[in-house]
């Protein structure tokens, strides 16, 4: 299912279908609060929850992935736990990932796993509990942040600065799972992604951030081998948010001869991938996609299509740095 347009409207104008679903945000709202009431139990690791407060992308993978590769430079073994959306697998299950696949931990564990242990879990807490006694000195928790059953050590708070907190309304009014100030009072860190202007934006909107920790950040494109500038290329995406990848290709110069967006951890069938591969030999440009939707293409098809990655890139890693140490004992 894809976001409605009409949940990333200003707050100040929230639209007439988001007043016309408040009754329904209430309810939203109950069921919210009563899902945080749980008591919160130590898995014997210490726990970074890397989450957001709207549905769908805001960065939280690009983010886990560079705080593991930081704790990696820095000598100490990070395990990432999810819980495996788009998956069969319920777990506590190790991802192989010579051996799974999306369809059984789902697309984000498979970015994690080829670089760190990586756990899925439906129940948080017990995925914690098998990372710890698997040796993990420090368990990254890719989204989570509504998840009250796991004490964590370090809650940083993902925002992706160009959407903000949309019109601030509580699904299905808006896209928020709960309210903004009850969100913030839990995060210890708040990391903004994206243009300083958006941030700017944001924090204007919303002031309450001003009196939490920010750390300002961007994704960046990774280098691939293969330069896109002046290339045709056909583009499909099925994440968060597709119009964040085609922007993406444009940046690195890439013509863009068509861009088809597909809903968040999309499954595509053989018609489609064979639609749109006709499309890209036809017109003679490169089929380009995300890390995440080659992780859920078969693996004879990965070969006709190019991979664009992208990196989180702080504008300061010493603030993240000093919370991570003070975890590790460094």
């Amino acid at each position: 299912m894809r976001a409605p347009e009409f949940w990333w409207a200003s707050p100040r104008r929230p639209g007439w279908q988001a007043r016309l679903l408040a009754p329904l945000a209430a309810l939203w709202r109950v069921g919210a609060a009563i899902r945080a009431s749980g008591d919160s139990e130590d898995p014997g690791v210490p726990v970074v929850c890397v989450g957001n407060l709207t549905a769908g992308g805001a960065g939280k993978t690009p983010t886990v992935v560079a705080l593991t590769r930081r704790l990696q430079a820095q000598g100490v073994e990070p395990h990432v736990l999810l819980r495996g959306h788009g998956g069969s697998v319920s777990g506590p299950h190790r991802v192989d990932p010579d051996r799974d696949g999306a369809a059984e931990v789902g697309d984000e564990a498979l970015i994690h796993a080829a670089i760190a242990p990586t756990w899925v879990s439906r129940d948080r807490l017990a995925g914690a509990r098998a990372a710890a006694r698997a040796g993990a000195r420090v368990v990254l928790m890719d989204d989570g942040f509504q998840n009250p059953h796991v004490l964590k050590a370090l809650s940083i708070l993902v925002v992706d600065a160009e959407q903000g907190f949309g019109n601030g309304r509580l699904i299905p009014a808006g896209p928020l799972r709960e309210p903004v100030e009850t969100g913030l009072r839990r995060a210890d860190l708040v990391l903004l992604i994206g243009a300083e202007e958006a941030r700017a934006q944001v924090i204007s909107e919303w002031p309450q951030l001003r009196d939490r920790k920010i750390v300002g950040a961007r994704l960046v494109p990774v280098a691939t081998g293969l330069p896109l500038e002046g290339e045709p290329v056909v583009a499909f995406a099925g994440i968060g948010r597709p119009g964040k990848f085609f922007d993406t290709l444009r940046q690195l110069g890439a013509r863009i001869v068509a861009a088809e967006g597909f809903p968040d951890h999309h499954v595509y069938d053989a018609r489609v991938l064979s639609r749109m591969l006709r499309l890209a030999r036809g017109s003679g440009a490169m089929l380009v996609t995300t890390e995440k939707d080659a992780a859920r293409l078969p693996a004879a098809f990965r070969r006709e299509v190019m991979v664009v990655q992208v990196a989180l890139e702080p504008d300061a890693w010493d603030v993240i740095d000093t919370a991570l140490d003070h975890l590790t004992g460094h």
